[in-house]
């Protein structure tokens, strides 16, 4: 890139709002779609972001689009719909996805915006909203291999790992690998600790213990507040989107003909926290919940 691309962002949630303040800070000139769900924009437009009342407006003025919403269907939605981006899509722009997708709707998407004259690739993130304000994203990238190497200016202005993982969707696959791990891992430890307590096992007995052997690392990092204070904020992230995650795991598996057995029952145990009302609880609460038996 010879000049400073315009960037917008579809979805200044709890992780957009970061990305959009990295972004901006790095000097591209930046624009974003108005929407409820927002996080509150006002820093942003007060330094300059221009605030865009529908997703076509918003593809008429940028030259790359980042997509920050919460899955395939908001990512259909926000591509496809009247006033879409798609409608505003200029002749060789970017859509970068940086939602958690499912693989075969990123092909799909892919395909749409080719056709409408654009360039697609998804970057679907790891770490938390934290890591998001501090510019210090991990991002799995599917694309070409002269897309990446265009867009990494952009990439690097709020993410500190990238990895180019393959052609398009591969990113999405990976991240999909990477949640079924990580929330697979918290939710048997949230499990085991409601088990402990329950056993009468001190929590700080059971957070040495699994730190020392085989339960420590990330997982037990982001549950040990939980566990110890009643602290669910270390993982801001919504049981319901947990569910989201692991369904989209197992309907891949499923496509594949490969095994989804446990991925089965870490989702059976989410979607009942789901059906219960726990949906909005952060995931560390899960501790608390598991302790009644998962009702």
């Amino acid at each position: 890139m010879q000049s400073r691309p315009k960037v917008g962002i579809a979805g200044v949630g709890m992780m957009g709002f970061g990305i959009a303040l990295n972004v901006q800070k790095a000097g591209f000139p930046l624009s974003i779609l108005d929407h409820p769900g927002n996080q509150d924009t006002r820093e942003l437009v007060a330094s300059g972001a221009g605030l865009c009342a529908t997703a076509k407006a918003l593809a008429e003025g940028c030259d790359i689009i980042i997509l920050v919403v919460t899955g395939s269907p908001q990512v259909e939605d926000v591509l496809t719909r009247e006033d879409g981006i798609l409608e505003g899509l200029k002749p060789g722009a970017v859509v970068i996805d940086c939602s958690t997708s499912m693989p075969a709707s990123t092909l799909r998407m892919a395909a749409r915006v080719e056709t409408a004259g654009g360039r697609f690739l998804d970057a679907p993130m790891t770490r938390t909203p934290k890591e998001a304000l501090e510019g210090r994203l991990n991002l799995l990238v599917g694309c070409e291999r002269a897309l990446y190497e265009e867009v990494l200016p952009l990439l690097e202005s709020f993410a500190e790992n990238i990895t180019h993982v393959g052609a398009t969707g591969a990113g999405h696959a990976m991240k999909l690998v990477h949640n079924f791990v990580s929330l697979g891992e918290i939710s048997v430890i949230a499990e085991a600790a409601a088990s402990a307590a329950a056993a009468g096992v001190d929590p700080a007995m059971f957070v040495e213990v699994l730190s020392k052997g085989g339960g420590g690392g990330v997982a037990l990092d982001r549950l040990t507040p939980m566990i110890l204070d009643n602290d669910p904020t270390s993982l801001k992230f919504v049981i319901a989107n947990a569910r989201k995650d692991i369904g989209y795991y197992t309907e891949m598996a499923g496509d594949f003909g490969t095994s989804r057995m446990a991925a089965d029952g870490i989702l059976a145990m989410l979607e009942t926290q789901v059906q219960a009302g726990h949906g909005d609880s952060f995931v560390p609460e899960l501790v608390k919940l598991l302790e009644s038996g998962g009702e």
